[in-house]
C-alpha cells in the first residue's frame, strides 16, 4: 500500500511540472468523476458487471438488457465521453486490462465480444456482433457471431468492425476501414482505397443549338 501511494505522489509530481498544477488538478477531478461513474453503473448492474476500478467518462454510458448478459472489465480501463455500450440476450462483453476505448465509440454485443489488453481504440469506431437479418420475415431478426480482438491492438478513428471478425495481437487497423473476417497477428489491414481528383472548375464546352 505505502508503495502504491509512493508511486500515485510521484506521479503527480511529475504531472504538475509537465501540465501545470491547476490542469492536473482538473484532470485528475475527471478522472475521480469517470472512476465514480463506474462504480455506479457497476452498482445498478450489479448481476450484470464484474470489474475492478475503471473509468466511465461523462454522457457515456452502459445499457444492459437482459438478466442473462454479462460484462467483464479489466482492471484501469478508460472510456472517453460519449461511448455506448449495449449488451442484450446472452451477450458477453469482455474488455481487458488497461483498454482505451476514445470518444463516440459504439460497442453492441448480443452473443460475444472479447478486447485484449492493451489494446487502444480511437474515436468513432463501432463494433457488432451480429447483423440484421433483412431477408427473413421470421422473429429470428438478427443473424449473430462474434468478435475477438486481440492484445496490444491498435484500432483508428471511424473503423467498423462486423460480426464473424478476428483480430490477431499487435496488429493495427486503419482508420476509415470496415473489417470483417481474420486480421493475422502483426500486421496492418486496411481496405484498398483510391485517390482521385475531379476538376470542376474548369468550365465546360457549351453544346451549340443549331
Amino acid at each position: 500500500m505505502i508503495a502504491m501511494l509512493k508511486k500515485i505522489v510521484a506521479a503527480l509530481r511529475a504531472e504538475c511540472r509537465t501540465r501545470g498544477v491547476y490542469l492536473t488538478v482538473i484532470m485528475n477531478i475527471s478522472h475521480l468523476v469517470g472512476i465514480i461513474r463506474g462504480f455506479f453503473y457497476k452498482f445498478i448492474y450489479a448481476k450484470n458487471i464484474k470489474s475492478s476500478i475503471y473509468s466511465l467518462q461523462v454522457n457515456s454510458r452502459i445499457e444492459i438488457f437482459n438478466r442473462n448478459s454479462r460484462m467483464i472489465i479489466g482492471k484501469f480501463v478508460f472510456i472517453r465521453k460519449n461511448a455506448s455500450i449495449r449488451i442484450d440476450f446472452k451477450g458477453e462483453l469482455n474488455i481487458g486490462d488497461k483498454v482505451f476505448i476514445n470518444d463516440n465509440c459504439n460497442i453492441n454485443c448480443v452473443n460475444k465480444i472479447s478486447i485484449g489488453r492493451n489494446t487502444k481504440i480511437a474515436p468513432n469506431v463501432c463494433i457488432n456482433d451480429h447483423d440484421h437479418n433483412y431477408k427473413d420475415k421470421s422473429d429470428d431478426h438478427l443473424i449473430i457471431g462474434q468478435v475477438i480482438i486481440g492484445e496490444n491492438v491498435w484500432i483508428g478513428s471511424n473503423v467498423v468492425i462486423l460480426r464473424d471478425t478476428i483480430i490477431g495481437d499487435n496488429a493495427v487497423i486503419a482508420a476509415g476501414s470496415v473489417v470483417k473476417g481474420n486480421v493475422p497477428a502483426d500486421t496492418l489491414f486496411l481496405n484498398k482505397r483510391e485517390n482521385k481528383s475531379i476538376d470542376f472548375a474548369t468550365p465546360t464546352k457549351k453544346l451549340e443549338v443549331i
